[in-house]
């Protein structure tokens, strides 16, 4: 891939999307926005038209891509909803994506095949209520007995966890303790309806509102001990590994997010009209909308640069972290600007400016706050930990 231009399949399936995007989803997304309610039908669309499988091999149900192919997807359903948008990062990279870097033959060949079909959902249970960003203090527990692991604990804001087609979800938990006395890590799947796991209400929450997030409760929770994902220990790491990819396809989502608000204030810009002209040959508006798209821009290329590094298999952790920052904060500097070039009517959410505010904010915390990213960067530099 050149880091910047497109292959003629990478530039029809950024084509294809872009026009589901346009014709499926913006007439109806708002609707299952304000009324907080999943879209299964446009998710069952998605899955039919192969976007869960993008970056996964043919033997497994996928589509033979690679993971550029995801990002572009990711960034053209959130030109136009990012509830949509986040629905399919989650699916892919957090969900499935685990079980194919580091499942079992038998996990893959029992899972992956509906989820990249989009039948099914998985879940990454990493986060806790008094983990955040510090995703090493695992409080979760899953200790050996009889041949099963019995898992106990809590996580948050676990996406794609309660919805009617979610299949399993992948946690960490603490199985033990190192030689140093630091917690050996695990991941585990547990596959929904498990005995012990427990689903608990729909968070309300600011923004992402057409998409599933929930708390999950494990108390006593037992699966086999081949429900072992990778190595014993090696978990946190893997966990990671996932995360450093992740930030990629958030990247990806975030410059969608931003890419919408341009078209959204070009469009009103040409119809609106004020003090005897549109508001769109003022230049204090033209500067404004010049400004978005240049961030639109910069952040395309940041993630397209990480992504290209990971595909040739060159170090992408820094390129990853960079893409992820300088993404996000366009996500929400765009959002910002664009509700003020809509004015009052930007309040309104009636117009897809306003779930764009309410969704940009979370792109700065979600996969790695900002603060997270700027410490990954540091420490790629060399700089002391």
């Amino acid at each position: 891939m050149n880091r910047h231009e497109l292959s003629t399949e990478h530039a029809d399936l950024r084509a294809a999307v872009e026009e589901f995007a346009r014709s499926e989803i913006a007439p109806v997304i708002g609707e299952y926005y304000e009324n907080n309610a999943f879209p299964y039908d446009i998710v069952a669309k998605m899955g039919r038209m192969g976007l869960f499988g993008l970056p996964f091999p043919e033997e497994h149900g996928g589509m033979g891509g690679d993971y550029f192919a995801l990002c572009l997807a990711l960034e053209e359903l959130a030109r136009v909803d990012s509830s949509v948008a986040i629905t399919l990062e989650a699916g892919v990279s957090l969900g499935a994506m685990p079980l194919y870097r580091f499942g079992t033959e038998e996990q893959k060949k029992t899972y992956l095949p509906k989820l990249c079909a989009g039948e099914a959902l998985g879940a990454f249970g990493l986060t806790e209520p008094g983990g955040g960003s510090d995703a090493g203090a695992t409080r979760t527990t899953a200790r050996l007995e009889d041949g099963e692991w019995v898992i106990n604990g809590t996580k948050s804001f676990i996406t794609n966890s309660g919805t009617d087609i979610t299949a399993l979800v992948t946690v960490t938990a603490v199985t033990g303790r190192r030689e140093d006395g630091r917690p050996e890590i695990s991941s585990i799947l547990v596959p929904r309806g498990t005995p012990g796991f427990s689903v608990g209400q729909k968070y309300s929450k600011v923004g992402w509102n057409a998409s599933d997030t929930n708390e999950l409760v494990f108390e006593d929770c037992r699966v086999p001990e081949a429900n072992l994902v990778g190595e014993r220990g090696r978990g946190y790491a893997q966990f990671l590994r996932i995360l450093d990819e992740g930030r990629i396809a958030i990247a990806a989502l975030s410059v969608g997010l931003a890419q919408g608000c341009v078209d959204e204030s070009v469009r009103y810009a040409e119809e609106r009209h004020a003090f005897g002209s549109a508001i769109g040959t003022y230049q204090a508006i033209q500067f404004k909308i010049a400004e978005m798209e240049a961030r639109a821009h910069t952040a395309r290329l940041a993630y397209y640069d990480a992504a290209s590094r990971m595909l040739a298999g060159e170090p992408f952790k820094k390129e990853a972290a960079i893409a992820k920052l300088v993404a996000s904060n366009a996500a929400m500097d765009n959002a910002r600007d664009a509700t003020q070039v809509f004015g009052g009517y930007g309040f309104m959410n009636d117009y897809a400016v306003g779930r764009f505010y309410r969704d940009a904010k979370i792109l700065e915390i979600g996969e790695g706050t900002s603060e997270v990213q700027k410490m990954l960067i540091a420490r790629e530099l060399g700089l002391p930990a």
